[in-house]
């Protein structure tokens, strides 16, 4: 077991995805705020993006179908974005913009308020309010 000296010090976990249909991701993640940062084509093939939003980035790259096109994505998994902003209003544009959320803003047991949505892929994710201190 690694002592408090040894232990990883981390700035900063950037996850990748693997996605069926990297336009129909990259749509709805910047309907729910981010931004397009990085771009990688081949041969003008758009082949994955770096998004932003705040100081947290996301990788995209479509999915070459070498595992097979039924292959099942998000399963077992859930991310989780705290913000400071006001989650009921991040909510709201979510809506707007055509995504479907899993969850409606709810209060949570650990006192944030969140809610859930899953990308056209599967991957759920949980947009909620920061921990109390």
């Amino acid at each position: 077991m690694a002592t408090t000296q040894d232990a990883l010090q981390i700035s900063a976990i950037v996850p990748s995805f693997t996605v069926d249909d990297l336009q129909k991701s990259m749509t709805f993640y910047e309907a729910l705020g981010f931004s397009v940062e990085e771009r990688w084509e081949d041969n003008g093939t758009l082949l994955g993006v770096m998004l932003r939003a705040g100081k947290s980035q996301i990788g995209l790259s479509q999915d070459d179908w070498k595992k097979g096109r039924d292959r099942k994505k998000g399963i077992g998994m859930r991310v989780f974005m705290s913000t400071t902003q006001n989650v009921d209003e991040i909510a709201t544009r979510a809506r707007s913009a055509g995504i479907t959320l899993k969850s409606e803003p709810h209060d949570t047991e650990w006192k944030t308020r969140a809610f859930e949505v899953v990308d056209p892929s599967g991957f759920v994710w949980t947009i909620g309010s920061e921990m109390p201190a």
